[in-house]
């Protein structure tokens, strides 16, 4: 940066150091790499996402349509980046070298996603999300301390224990009181979504060690090319495929896809900007969400219990949000400082 100047400190140049003068912050200056991932994560990731549990609930419930048939739906949605690619002229599964990781992350997010809509029709919808998404934070941070170099701070753990605690607040008083009947189905949902939530956890971390040009279009359409070669002959296989009459179950899984396709490509995006286990802590905005649609559409049974956690896990969201938003700028200058 100084190279072209040498006669100029960054003192003398506001505009390359913003922040060396001692200014208040203005509007106009961008926000840190790492809040960016989170505000990413936030509302292109978490809030999308926490209408497609509900929705593939309803789309069951109206005509009784298969969860891998919701899954098929999707990945067609994901077949379009092939254009995106085949304009950028690249190709649609990546360079040779990146190959066999691109297809890892794509049959554990296959797996994630088969794992939670099953999930969603066995299980009241935000319970299921508690669970995928507790499983995917807990995943993902041990996987950190396992493959990355940069620690968390004390905020950042202080923020992902208190979104657990919400998530376990939300879900251990309704797994101790299931219904003896129902008991071994309930427990069937709850363990398909806790190992859609690992997967999920695995999907992010591959996919952040990903590193070649227009590695995301290529991430989504590998995706919905594995999706669909595993989902239509098991469609057939383990469930019984339906054509839907309803306007509402054609309304819901073309919603699913649609947020569903948003929300895959607002994640993998944050996840290269900011920590897995941050990212997937800011992501269980998706079950407060859900806990809303759930209440105030299909009409089901919010416990206090529920709400408990819900405040919980937005209170953690706050803490870690915050906290980067007040340290890591005056890293960033510092770390400029010591370069230049």
């Amino acid at each position: 940066m100084l190279t072209g100047h040498p006669s100029r400190t960054p003192q003398d140049s506001p505009q390359s150091h913003p922040l060396s003068t001692g200014a208040p912050p203005t509007p106009s200056w961008p926000l840190a790499t790492l809040m960016k991932g989170l505000l990413v994560a936030l509302l292109g990731g978490g809030v999308p996402a926490g209408f497609v549990a509900p929705f593939t609930r309803m789309a069951h419930d109206a005509s009784a349509i298969p969860s891998l048939e919701i899954l098929l739906v999707r990945c067609l949605f994901h077949l379009a980046f092939a254009c995106r690619l085949r304009c950028g002229r690249a190709p649609l599964l990546g360079p040779a070298q990146a190959r066999r990781r691109l297809l890892l992350h794509a049959a554990a997010n296959v797996v994630s996603v088969a794992c939670a809509y099953s999930s969603f029709v066995a299980v009241p919808s935000a319970n299921a999300a508690t669970v995928r998404k507790g499983s995917s934070t807990l995943g993902s941070a041990l996987l950190a301390l396992c493959v990355e170099s940069r620690p968390l701070s004390g905020y950042d753990w202080f923020g992902l224990l208190g979104s657990t605690l919400g998530l376990f607040i939300m879900v251990v008083p309704d797994l101790l009181s299931l219904d003896p009947s129902t008991r071994l189905d309930d427990a069937f949902g709850y363990t398909l979504a806790c190992l859609g939530g690992v997967a999920l956890a695995l999907a992010l971390v591959i996919f952040r060690a990903l590193d070649f040009p227009a590695k995301l279009p290529t991430a989504a359409f590998a995706f919905g090319a594995l999706g669909g070669l595993v989902c239509a002959p098991a469609m057939f296989l383990l469930q019984e495929p339906v054509l839907p009459a309803e306007p509402l179950t054609w309304s819901c899984t073309v919603a699913i896809g649609m947020l569903a396709v948003v929300s895959f490509l607002c994640a993998s995006h944050a996840v290269t900007l900011a920590h897995p286990a941050l990212v997937c802590a800011v992501l269980h905005s998706e079950v407060v969400v859900t806990l809303a649609v759930q209440y105030y559409v299909l009409r089901e049974v919010v416990t206090p219990f529920d709400v408990m956690g819900a405040g919980v896990i937005l209170g953690s969201i706050s803490i870690i949000a915050a906290q980067n938003v007040s340290c890591h700028p005056r890293d960033e200058e510092e770390g400029e400082d010591e370069e230049g």
